[in-house]
């Protein structure tokens, strides 16, 4: 009979951002213990709160099934010598798996004769081994950071205070640290500080709202989008969407209520980017807006608790929120005392990196690349992207963007428009630095994109260059960010933009810097680039369809994401396996192909004749719907050479005698090979 299983990690508060992922850790190492342990389930649900963590797994089995075990050992030749004797490697094997020489038995596989030690393991009950599998599971969740408490010899998040572990209602038995797990659970550190009895997942959600605890997520953050909307109509505003945020406070509060609160209205004069990221990086308030979209000054927060008198609690949130505009308006009035252009010259004293240089070595260096991509691309705004540039990174060294680094690109923007610089020059400071996150707004200018390819191509190419390069681990400089916005900009604005010599011009700008042989600095930011671009490809289309095509080629991102898509539709032909299996058939006997053109005098089969015919007819076709990027109506012209290259095959021995024959029968095939060889290599296609 099947069970349920319960488990509430009770602690201190942990970081909101902490939470989500922990949920998901949770849910991925519990259903990993259970298919190693062979105990069949149903489905597994977390839940999580600042102060709790909760997985529930339903439908548990009692008992692991009986299961007969094979290890596999040493090759037989390897086990017994010339006389049939067992070897030190089939003893050392056999000894390791607890078994005699003469039990070991000997078994077939794709690489020959092995030796394998067969075992039956007589199946545990669930309830035995959940005491040693939850504390595994609960030391083994991955946390940014975690810490120790006391003098115990574990690690979580924060200090653990109560561990609630059922199966089918009883208590699981272990100690994780100086914790025993129970029963008990903890209602609202400050609402309902009590503990309560726990019986299964359903009894746990009625009384944690009996004590002020909402464990669902999704509930809270309905909770919240209720609150927050209700609050802004009584005070007759909207609430300026933020997802991110709701996320974010959805984390922070164990049972949520809202307030709204407001600021004086001489605040507004500070752009709102300046307001909006005050209250919502440093306070985690929804801003208030009309229903023009003009911000408005009020602001809405959400509190923990239910409270008494509201009006503390809002006055305490309007006096901290006020100190923190007093400063935004007082750097703002400052900062507009300095010219921005006048600020450039600040660059020079702030390191960007120590082996690269300071911030403004760096602008000289992407300045230049900016100014090369608008030549090729949009020549009329190359002294704009140049203007651009230059004054991009001043907005660092102001008052403003020192206290608020949030704002930084925004106030550059600002500070230009102020400055009587050209407008779109301004909005090109800003977009620079898009896009700031995976799927961000991207530059809508191409002023802003050329800025934006150019400063994130160099900080790429520069970091290479000295060996700063990301680990599976740590990438502290944003470079897979910085490539897939790249990626993403030229995909967008669908500059035709080779990477390698985007690169090149920018290792080219970098000689006096790097540390690194500038060859292999460049082929290995190339295969940086192919792994972020396989990667967003492969999300939107099959995986062998995007290596079919990067394989060939995708310096131009453009043409490899057409080509891609052309593929994947081609894909869906009922004919396509047949018409692949061709392909590879042709790829697989020309392999590297021979460059002697075709004779049509050596033909002595008319099926030889009639594949040349026929792929000179296509190839034509080919090449036109190449030149007009049709890559669809190029592999479907393709496709029509198959009857020919079955006859051919059918017909035609490859491998003649005759060396001219044999190599003009080669040539024939290599000109068909490199006529879809050059969308994409057919031999990396599944069936």
């Amino acid at each position: 009979m099947a069970k349920d299983l319960f488990l509430e990690i009770g602690c201190e508060e942990i970081p909101a951002g902490f939470v989500p992922k922990a949920m998901a850790d949770m849910e991925a190492l519990m259903k990993r213990e259970l298919e190693t342990a062979r105990i069949e389930f149903g489905e597994i649900v977390t839940l999580g709160t600042p102060r709790r963590l909760v997985l529930a797994v339903k439908g548990m089995a009692e008992r692991q099934p009986d299961a007969e075990l094979t290890a596999m050992g040493p090759a037989k030749s390897a086990a017994y010598d010339a006389d049939g004797n067992p070897t030190k490697a089939a003893q050392g094997f056999a000894r390791g798996q607890g078994v005699e020489v003469a039990d070991l038995k000997v078994v077939m596989t794709p690489k020959g004769e092995y030796l394998a030690a067969v075992k039956s393991e007589i199946g545990r009950d669930t309830a035995e081994l959940l005491p040693e599998m939850l504390p595994r599971l609960i030391g083994n969740i991955p946390f940014k950071k975690s810490m120790r408490w006391a003098d115990f010899d574990v690690r979580f998040a924060r200090p653990i205070h109560w561990i609630v572990a059922l199966y089918g209602g009883t208590v699981v038995p272990f100690a994780f640290g100086n914790i025993e797990s129970g029963s008990a659970s903890r209602g609202h550190r400050f609402m309902a500080n009590t503990t309560f009895p726990v019986r299964d997942l359903p009894h746990y959600l009625e009384e944690c709202e009996r004590h002020f605890v909402i464990p669902d997520p999704e509930k809270r953050k309905a909770i919240i989008r209720q609150e927050i909307d209700r609050v802004a109509r009584q005070a007759k505003g909207n609430v300026l969407p933020d997802e991110a945020l709701l996320e974010q406070v959805s984390f922070l509060v164990e049972y949520p209520s809202a307030v709204h609160g407001t600021f004086s209205p001489d605040f507004l004069v500070v752009p709102r980017e300046v307001l909006i990221t005050s209250m919502r990086e440093h306070q985690r308030y929804f801003s208030l807006v009309d229903d023009q979209g003009k911000l408005l000054p009020g602001f809405i927060t959400i509190n923990n608790t239910l409270t008494e008198d509201p009006q503390v609690v809002v006055k305490g949130n309007e006096r901290v929120l006020r100190a923190r505009l007093s400063d935004a308006r007082f750097f703002f009035d400052e900062d507009h005392k300095v010219k921005l252009e006048s600020r450039v010259e600040s660059l020079k004293s702030v390191v960007y990196q120590a082996k690269l240089g300071t911030s403004y070595e760096k602008m000289e260096r992407f300045r230049e690349l900016a100014k090369g991509l608008a030549q090729r691309h949009n020549p009329a705004v190359a002294d704009k992207a140049a203007r651009a540039a230059t004054l991009c990174k001043a907005d660092l060294v102001s008052g403003m963007v020192g206290e608020f680094p949030e704002v930084q690109g925004i106030m550059g923007r600002e500070y230009a428009l102020h400055d009587g610089e050209d407008a779109a020059v301004a909005n090109a400071i800003a977009e620079h630095y898009l896009p700031t996150q995976a799927g961000g707004e991207l530059p809508a200018s191409d002023i802003g994109a050329f800025v934006s390819l150019a400063d994130k191509t160099d900080t790429i190419c520069g970091c290479f260059s000295v060996g700063l390069i990301p680990t599976g681990s740590a990438d502290p400089y944003a470079l897979r960010r910085s490539a897939l916005g790249i990626i993403n900009i030229i995909l967008d604005k669908k500059y035709r933009e080779p990477l390698s010599g985007l690169i090149k011009s920018s290792l080219d700008l970098l000689a006096g810097k790097a540390t690194r042989p500038v060859e292999q600095v460049y082929q290995d930011v190339l295969d940086f680039f192919r792994g972020r671009f396989v990667n967003l490809m492969a999300d939107r289309y099959p995986s062998d369809v995007v290596d079919a095509v990067v394989s060939v080629s995708f310096d131009d991102l453009v043409e490899a994401a057409a080509k891609i898509q052309a593929l994947a539709e081609f894909r869906k032909r009922d004919d396509f396996a047949a018409l692949a299996g061709a392909f590879k058939r042709v790829g697989n006997i020309v392999k590297e192909g021979v460059d002697t053109p075709v004779a049509a005098a050596l033909f002595q089969e008319p099926a030889e004749g009639a594949l040349y015919e026929a792929q000179q007819q296509v190839k034509q076709k080919v090449d036109a719907a190449l030149s007009g990027a049709d890559y669809l109506a190029a592999l479907t012209e393709i496709a029509t050479l198959k009857p020919s290259v079955d006859a051919f095959f059918d017909k035609v021995m490859v491998m003649a005698e005759d060396e001219k024959v044999r190599q003009n029968r080669l040539a024939l095939l290599t000109s068909i090979a490199r006529l879809f060889g050059s969308l994409a290599d057919f031999a990396r296609l599944s069936a």
